[in-house]
């Protein structure tokens, strides 16, 4: 299964992003070490992996520390090695998809949900870089919408966009 893994990373109110090479990880703490060497001495760390334009996974440390799992879908941990890996230790469903619906349908604002979306994790991992976990439910669950996509409005609200956009253009 092919995926894109962006490391986004802020030091000094400044974002710089680079690919995460995700080859011979042994678990997500591994890949929360590799994370950490990007830049040891960042504030806040994130590493967005899309995969097969279906799945979407965000981890986060603030200061090296506390890390944060959010995944788009818990089928991604059943279809490949990398999700396993990313998604198989957490237990928890993230909130549910239907009450961020009811949520939107109570603001007159509805979007179509996909139905077959069970994302999990913390979907609060961004609500303190203005990204609320109704929005990135919203976002992970919205028809049509691929994980680069939802990256991208993600990014777009942290201020990172360009960095990551300049990865995928390389």
């Amino acid at each position: 299964m092919s995926h894109f893994a962006a490391a986004v990373v802020r030091s000094s109110d400044r974002w710089a992003a680079t690919e995460l090479d995700l080859a011979g990880a042994a678990d997500v703490e591994d890949v929360a070490d590799r994370l950490r060497d990007v830049d040891p001495d960042a504030d806040l760390s994130l590493l967005f992996v899309e995969a097969e334009d279906a799945y979407l996974v965000i981890l986060r440390l603030d200061q090296g520390e506390d890390l944060r799992v959010f995944g788009s879908d818990s089928a991604f941990a059943e279809e490949s090695r990398i999700g396993s890996l990313l998604l198989g230790d957490i237990e928890e469903p993230a909130l549910e998809i239907d009450a961020v619906a009811a949520e939107d349908d109570a603001d007159g604002a509805a979007t179509p949900a996909d139905p077959d979306v069970d994302p999990v994790g913390d979907p609060e991992l961004l609500a303190d870089l203005k990204v609320p976990a109704a929005k990135l439910l919203e976002l992970c669950s919205r028809e049509g919408l691929l994980p680069s996509d939802v990256t991208s409005e993600v990014c777009g609200v942290l201020g990172c966009v360009d960095e990551v956009d300049e990865l995928r253009a390389a």
